[in-house]
């Protein structure tokens, strides 16, 4: 199988009407904007398009819209997390026969197996499909079950497709462990950043990063991208500050805190689906006189352009 190279990922949020309803027409031209401002990829929908409050219905004409109006330009990953795993498999399955390039999935919701359980779900869901799977390590998010170098090692074993770890976990040492016996197993296993945290993790090895905040900043984002791909560390230490000052701002990338930046960058996405909560008025312009006073993003695109 020949390697997948996600490089920069975009990660759309799922724009909403005022009735909740998924709005394709703004989601058309968010598509657009993602591929006009620096995605090598995209993925959808993560966590951030708000992928655990969309029906399956509602997921697969998602990605089906995307994979269609995206024409080829770049690859597309389709998320595929469940609870249960003959659903993730046949999301999987779906994703591929969509036109998908690779499909991504976190530990199951709200179970907690145990490893060997956890093993047997991300194999099936690998052999659901012959295009390249990555598990996405997001523990803060999913507590109470862990991605460990072990279960990578299995799974290299089991899974000729698993093609490597998106991490999100902030845990350097987990992920310097995980990518240097991953590779030692199959030399073509990757790392990828699931934050915009791309100097420490471009030191590390990481050869892709999976990037909420691209709907906020792209040229910021692929600023530090380029010199994260050049390996250009110290030389983006001052880009990857400016990032961190962003991220602090949207509360960590939360949902609404995305949503609402976007929406001051005259990208108006809707508010978050029921039961994630909006932004009040009162933190809305709190986020908008943090963003002004960010210096980086005066050299953001504004509107949709």
């Amino acid at each position: 199988m020949p390697k997948f190279q996600a490089g920069l990922v975009h990660t759309p949020v799922t724009p909403f009407t005022a009735d909740q309803r998924i709005d394709y027409g703004t989601f058309e031209k968010l598509i657009e904007f993602h591929l006009r401002n620096g995605a090598d990829t995209l993925a959808v929908p993560m966590h951030i398009g708000e992928s655990v409050s969309l029906t399956d219905d509602e997921r697969r004409a998602l990605l089906e819209f995307t994979v269609k109006q995206v024409k080829g330009r770049v690859p597309v990953i389709a998320h595929v997390s469940e609870s249960g795993t003959a659903i993730a498999e046949a999301l999987a399955r779906h994703a591929q026969d969509a036109g998908a390039a690779a499909v991504v999935a976190t530990t199951p919701y709200y179970w907690t197996p145990p490893a060997g359980m956890l093993l047997e779900h991300f194999a099936r869901i690998a052999a659901a499909v012959r295009i390249p799977f990555f598990i996405f390590n997001t523990p803060e998010e999913m507590p109470g079950v862990k991605v460990t170098t072990d279960l990578a090692l299995k799974l290299i074993d089991r899974a000729a497709n698993f093609a490597g770890i998106v991490d999100a976990s902030l845990d350097w040492q987990f992920m310097i462990q995980v990518l240097s016996f991953g590779q030692r197993a199959r030399a073509d296993f990757q790392l990828l950043s699931g934050t915009e945290y791309m100097i420490s993790a471009g030191a590390i090895g990481a050869t892709g990063v999976f990037a909420p905040l691209a709907g906020v900043a792209p040229r910021l984002v692929r600023r530090l991208y380029e010199f994260f791909r050049k390996e250009q560390h110290a030389q983006g230490r001052a880009v990857q500050e400016e990032i961190a000052e962003l991220r602090q701002a949207v509360k960590r990338t939360s949902v609404a805190g995305v949503k609402a930046g976007m929406r001051v960058m005259g990208r108006d996405c809707g508010d978050p689906r029921l039961p994630l909560e909006a932004l009040s008025s009162a933190d809305s312009e709190k986020l908008a006189g943090g963003l002004k006073a960010i210096a980086a993003l005066r050299d953001e695109p504004h509107g949709w352009q």
